[in-house]
């Protein structure tokens, strides 16, 4: 029986991570989660899998859960510290890290490093500090699953095949709600309009990312970090049915894809199971029914956000992870109406071209370029006119 910690147990990955392990309890058992608000489905999740530890936002949270599940009930911890202690000081076998945000890379880099095996969801752990973890998972002996859809797809899509036959990773992205949109229209689009994703359920932020395509900037850096391969190798395709979750292309011209209905258990259970697969309660793909796939290249003009991503890991260092805290904040800023939706590639931009590239080469400096970059976006966003 495999052991799970699962960090940010209530979001979108961990709630179908918990359904997985559920559905196939006699493979798993869970024996930490770590959550930021949300008691009471946190306090469901406690009763439903009797985890050993549990980590909350801060001591308050921790105080009301502790009077909700008893003094039966597990180690209640909380803070960044709280979820350190959940991803390292129990014996599991693998931390799915699933957390959104640059939040989630401490305790992943913690996890990595105690020598778990770490089922990434968080794709900002690599894309802030990617070759601090790389370095960690190839000195500490444990392994790193992708989650992604898109890294999952590539994934599977390597097995069997050597490396130096790989021409390029091909990504495919949605295009999100708004890929045929004019530039006036976008500058119109509320929260509520971005929030509607037309394939795939996910998180807020995330959401958000897909419909500026910076979800996609994000990925190709952590595709490049994960494959080892140069961003110049790394393609991204529009595929509105988001069947095809991604591809890659030989030196002979064949192109392997991984193909599936767009449901994040798929790649979540790889990932958990690897290299079995297990049976999922899922509606099989039909392609007879769908007909036709549709490909096109982006829009640089209308989604910028892809260029700056190309743009941060050619220039390296510290970029990246100030590109990743300059999007958090700038979408935080949309979804609370700070600003308009063009606004969130407008203050990506300012802000990573203020900032001087350093070196990226230890936690510390990867999580001071993050403040700096968090700062440089508040002001931003408090002294400019970005309003619809």
């Amino acid at each position: 029986m495999k052991r799970l910690t699962i960090l940010g147990s209530t979001g979108s990955i961990g709630v179908s991570t918990l359904e997985i392990v559920a559905a196939h309890s006699e493979h798993f058992q869970v024996v930490a989660l770590t959550a930021g608000r949300n008691l009471s489905l946190l306090e469901k999740q406690i009763a439903s899998f009797h985890p050993e530890m549990v980590a909350v936002a801060d001591q308050e949270d921790a105080k009301q859960l502790q009077a909700r599940v008893g003094s039966s009930g597990p180690r209640i911890l909380y803070g960044t510290d709280g979820v350190v202690a959940c991803a390292v000081e129990n014996d599991a076998a693998m931390v799915v890290s699933a957390i959104v945000g640059a939040a989630g890379l401490e305790p992943t880099l913690a996890a990595i490093n105690a020598g778990k095996d770490v089922a990434l969801a968080n794709k900002e752990t690599l894309v802030a500090a990617g070759e601090l973890v790389m370095r960690s998972v190839a000195q500490s002996g444990g392994r790193l699953f992708p989650v992604d859809s898109e890294h999952s797809a590539i994934f599977q899509s390597l097995e069997g095949h050597r490396k130096e036959d790989v021409k390029r990773l091909i990504l495919t992205a949605s295009g999100g709600p708004f890929r045929n949109m004019s530039m006036d229209g976008l500058r119109q689009v509320t929260p509520a309009d971005a929030l509607a994703h037309p394939n795939w359920d996910m998180g807020r932020k995330i959401t958000i990312d897909s419909a500026t395509m910076m979800n996609k900037g994000l990925e190709i850096i952590e595709a490049h970090w994960l494959f080892n391969l140069s961003v110049d190798r790394i393609a991204v395709h529009i595929h509105p049915e988001s069947i095809v979750h991604s591809m890659v292309e030989y030196v002979d011209g064949a192109v392997i894809a991984q193909l599936g209905i767009p449901d994040m258990k798929t790649p979540i259970a790889y990932a958990l199971s690897y290299p079995e697969r297990m049976p999922l309660d899922l509606p099989p793909l039909d392609l007879c029914r769908l007909g036709q796939l549709h490909f096109s290249e982006p829009d640089s003009q209308r989604f910028p956000c892809l260029d700056f991503a190309y743009d941060a890991i050619r220039r390296g260092g510290t970029a990246p992870a100030v590109l990743n805290a300059a999007n958090e904040i700038a979408v935080e800023a949309f979804l609370q109406g700070q600003i308009n939706f063009l606004g969130i590639p407008y203050i990506i931009e300012n802000v990573v071209a203020q900032h001087e590239v350093g070196s990226a080469d230890s936690l510390e400096l990867v999580l001071a370029a993050d403040s700096w970059a968090r700062q440089a976006a508040h002001t931003i966003v408090s002294q400019g006119d970005l309003h619809a």
